[in-house]
């Protein structure tokens, strides 16, 4: 079987909104290899399309040691620099958008503004594949779920200045757990201080807090059965994409049109990072009773 080389931004949500296009790759019969940092394995063993994860930080380190790859394809950037680093490795064939520091190279134009999902898919049909972006569902995994039908408060962020504030977490979370709710707290070991704050400021208990204490295999079974999720995190929220599960995204000034859920799957509500707790908890009244679509 042919093998590819995919090279991908690292990050949860990034690895999400390439799904449809691995997938799609792997449909054509091309052996996927991804290369993404290695705790990211599980996630892409999910997908279904991955057969090996080549572990690599970006773009340095970048070593593949099978030889030349058949195909090597950018879904890093738009060039030139990862263009390169692919080249680097001699592949038969490159797959990327074109870029004038490579003249020789045929592909389609980059649009600036186009959703991730969307680019990725047109990536690879210009090359000849057939991708459908609406397929991004993720199956259950095999594994417990540490909180069935929990309402997820995702509080961490890549960047902290656009993080909403812990306080605004709280109160949200003090409102949904006396509507009934269980409320827990997730969240990567190094977001676990933040989350175990929000707790304490919503009067959580500690065992509800579960960041830092799950594998990534396990965050999407507690995501698959949640009953909803509120985060500020673009991971998170593509995950809840992934398992269809509603969700109030809170996100900082900059529009996550581009690369937050796509809307034509997902359930959910996107709200500035000047939302009050008041916004967030009607947003979150209208996804609990939007139709499934």
């Amino acid at each position: 079987m042919t093998a590819a080389l995919v090279l991908r931004t690292p990050g949860v949500g990034e690895l999400l909104t390439a799904v449809p296009a691995l997938r799609a790759l792997s449909r054509g019969g091309l052996r996927v290899v991804l290369a993404v940092p290695e705790e990211l394995t599980e996630l892409a063993d999910l997908t279904g399309a991955v057969r090996a994860v080549l572990p690599t930080r970006g773009l340095e380190g970048l070593v593949w040691g099978g030889g030349r790859p058949t195909v090597a394809v950018n879904m890093y950037g738009p060039g030139p620099h990862s263009h390169r680093h692919l080249m680097d490795l001699r592949p038969q064939r490159l797959w990327a958008y074109t870029h004038p520091a490579f003249p020789r190279l045929k592909g389609p134009r980059w649009r600036e503004h186009e959703h991730e999902v969307d680019r990725w898919c047109r990536l690879i049909e210009w090359y000849g594949a057939r991708a459908d972006p609406t397929d991004l569902m993720l199956p259950v995994p095999h594994c417990p779920n540490p909180a069935p039908g929990a309402a997820l408060i995702h509080p961490g962020g890549t960047d902290p200045a656009h993080r909403w504030p812990p306080e605004r977490f709280a109160e949200v979370a003090r409102a949904l757990a006396a509507d009934g709710m269980r409320v827990v707290v997730t969240g990567s070991q190094r977001e676990r201080p933040l989350a175990l704050l929000v707790a304490t400021l919503a009067g959580v208990p500690a065992e509800n807090v579960l960041a830092g204490r799950v594998s990534l295999r396990e965050l999407c079974a507690a995501m698959a059965g949640a009953a909803l999720l509120v985060s500020a995190h673009t991971g998170a929220a593509h995950l809840a994409t992934a398992y269809g599960v509603p969700s109030a995204l809170v996100f900082g000034a900059e529009s996550p049109r581009r690369w937050g859920p796509p809307p034509y799957l997902a359930r959910h509500l996107t709200l500035t990072g000047e939302a009050d707790a008041r916004d967030v908890l009607t947003a979150v009244k209208k996804v609990l009773s939007a139709p499934v679509r």
